[in-house]
């Protein structure tokens, strides 16, 4: 087949003193995500999503968090890494759909930002990529804002190369 989709989701539980980074954006919060790199449940979904997608494994196999070399690491790393594999597969993006789960903060004022940046880091046009805000309507982990969480699904397409 030429083209294929790939699925990817992440969790991780907000903590203070922590700064709250979602889809490789900073967002004003008194919380951020609890993780071994930077926790960016966003780009993690994302990078999990390209990686299934192309079936070449997933976040946990290039970047292990018992590795202390990605301590606190920048999620744009594991993106780019994820991309390499993908254009060295001979594959490309075709368009990007994310949904971010949380009930605090109001993700409105930032999604445009996080959907441009979302677009530089994948290589394609901002209107290739979809990015969405869910509360968790007070249920669960995500509803008691305990935690922030987030589905990616993602398009790819062979480019003739690889």
């Amino acid at each position: 087949m030429n083209v294929r989709v790939g699925s990817g989701h992440d969790t991780h539980r907000l903590v203070a003193g922590r700064p709250l980074i979602l889809g490789g954006v900073r967002v004003e919060y008194p919380k951020g995500l609890d993780g071994h790199s930077d926790a960016d449940v966003v780009l993690h979904a994302v990078t999990d999503a390209l990686l299934g997608a192309a079936a070449l494994g997933d976040i946990g196999d290039l970047f292990p968090d018992t590795d202390l070399a990605n301590r606190d690491a920048d999620s744009r790393i594991f993106l780019a890494a994820a991309m390499e594999k993908l254009t060295a597969a001979g594959w490309r993006v075709g368009n990007l759909d994310v949904t971010v789960f949380a009930q605090e903060p109001k993700l409105g004022p930032v999604k445009a930002a996080i959907r441009a940046r979302l677009a530089e880091l994948l290589g394609v046009p901002a209107d290739a990529v979809s990015v969405k805000a869910k509360t968790g309507e007070k249920v669960g982990h995500i509803g008691r804002g305990e935690a922030i969480g987030c589905h990616a699904t993602v398009l790819i397409a062979k480019t003739g190369h690889g």
